[in-house]
C-alpha cells in the first residue's frame, strides 16, 4: 500500500492552480505540539485555495484547536492508539472514505499513520513526502528542504503549486476571536487583583514537559527567583499543567485549564511566555504572544517559537540562574520595545 500511494504522489509544479475545493489534511498525532505545528499548513492553503474547505485528520488537541476555524469543515478524531481501538479506528477511516477530495495532504514526515490515511483517503491529488527508496527518481528528492518542522509541510505544498521558493512561512496561529480573547482577559484582571496595569508586564511560565526536556521543581524555583531579583516590574503567572499541580511551591497566581483554546486566549492576554520545550511552547507562540522556548533535548533548528520577538534558548551548559538571566535579558528588550512602540503611539496621536 506505501508502494502504491509513493508512486502516486504529486511531483514539483504537478498542482492545478485552481479547481482545489476540498482539501484532507493528514495529521493522526495526539501530541498538542504536532498539533499546533499544522496550522501554518492551514493558513497556506487558506492563502494558495481561498475558498476551499478543508478536512483535519487528527486528535482530541487537533478538534478542540481547529473545528471552529472558518475553513475547516470536519476533523476526524483518531484514537491515540489506533490498535487498541479498531473499531472506532475503522468506523473514522470508513467516515474518511465517504468523502471524495481534490487535494489530501500527509503533512510529516515518516509518519506510518499519516501515510496510511493519505493511502486510504479518495483523492484527485496526493501530496506527500517521497521516500527515496520507494520512488529514487522523484524531482523532490533534489530540493533543499527547510529545518523548521512546520515549514516543512508548507514547502511541500508550495513546491507542488509551482510557486517560487519564498523566505518567509505563516507563523503558527490559532485564528483565537475576540470573544476568546475578552473573556481570558477578564480573568487575567482578576488574576493579578487589579494591579497588572501598574505592572511593567505580566510574563506566563509553563515549567512543565515531558522526559528529559522537564526541568525540575528545584531549578524552576531558583530560575523564578533570579529572574524576579533581575526584573521586579514583571507579574509572572504558573501555568499549570493537566495533573493541575503548581511545579512553583504555589507561590505565583496560577491559572488552569484543560480547554486548550482558553489556555491560548488566556497567553495571547500576557505581555510573554516562558516555556520548556513542549506543546504548550508551541500553543503560546499560535496565540500571538512573544515566547522563550527553553531548549535541553531537541534541536532549536527544528521546534523553535519562530517569528517576531520568539525566540529559542539552548541551556545546555547552563544552570537555572544562568537561563533566568537571559530570559530576563529577553523580557527587558520586550518591555522596551513595547515602551517605544506606545511612545510613536502616543505622539501621533492628535488627542494626547
Amino acid at each position: 500500500m506505501f508502494r502504491r500511494v509513493g508512486r502516486s504522489l504529486c511531483e514539483p509544479g504537478g498542482l492545478p492552480k485552481a479547481g482545489i475545493h476540498r482539501v484532507l489534511v493528514c495529521r493522526p498525532n495526539h501530541r498538542l505540539g504536532n498539533s499546533v505545528l499544522i496550522s501554518p499548513l492551514i493558513a497556506e492553503i487558506e492563502a494558495l485555495y481561498p475558498g476551499a474547505e478543508i478536512d483535519i485528520v487528527g486528535s482530541h488537541a487537533t478538534e478542540c484547536l481547529y473545528a471552529s476555524r472558518f475553513s475547516v469543515h470536519t476533523v476526524f478524531v483518531l484514537p491515540p492508539k489506533i490498535a487498541r481501538h479498531l473499531w472506532q479506528s475503522a468506523g473514522v477511516l470508513r467516515a474518511l472514505r465517504r468523502g471524495r477530495y481534490d487535494l489530501a495532504i500527509d503533512a510529516c514526515n515518516g509518519s506510518q499513520s499519516g501515510r496510511i490515511v493519505l493511502a486510504l483517503a479518495q483523492a484527485r491529488y496526493k501530496l506527500g513526502f517521497p521516500d527515496p527508496k520507494l520512488n529514487p527518481a522523484s524531482a523532490w528528492h533534489a530540493l533543499a528542504w527547510p529545518d523548521h518542522l512546520a515549514h516543512r509541510s508548507v514547502f511541500l505544498l508550495r513546491q507542488a503549486y509551482g510557486v517560487a521558493k519564498q523566505p518567509d512561512y505563516p507563523p503558527l496561529n490559532l485564528d483565537l476571536t475576540l470573544e476568546e480573547k475578552r473573556a481570558a482577559s477578564s480573568v487575567m484582571a482578576t488574576l493579578c487583583g487589579g494591579v497588572r496595569e501598574q505592572c511593567g508586564a505580566t510574563v506566563a511560565i509553563f515549567p512543565n514537559a515531558t522526559g528529559a526536556k522537564c526541568y525540575s521543581d528545584d531549578w524552576w524555583r531558583s530560575f523564578v527567583e533570579t529572574f524576579q531579583s533581575l526584573c521586579p516590574q514583571v507579574r509572572l503567572v504558573d501555568l499549570l499543567a493537566a495533573h493541575g499541580r503548581s511545579q512553583l511551591g504555589s507561590r505565583l497566581p496560577p491559572f488552569y485549564s484543560r480547554n486548550l483554546r482558553r489556555m491560548a486566549a488566556m497567553m495571547a492576554c500576557m505581555d510573554g511566555v516562558i516555556s520548556a520545550d513542549c506543546g504548550v511552547m508551541h500553543l503560546a507562540a499560535a496565540s500571538g504572544t512573544p515566547t522563550l522556548g527553553l531548549f535541553s533535548v531537541t534541536d532549536p533548528a527544528k521546534y523553535t517559537p519562530y517569528g517576531g520577538a520568539n525566540a529559542a534558548l539552548d541551556t545546555h551548559g547552563m544552570d537555572a540562574a544562568a537561563v533566568a538571566t537571559a530570559a530576563a535579558q529577553w523580557c527587558s528588550r520586550l518591555l522596551s520595545v513595547r515602551a517605544s512602540a506606545e511612545m510613536v503611539s502616543t505622539s501621533l496621536d492628535p488627542a494626547a
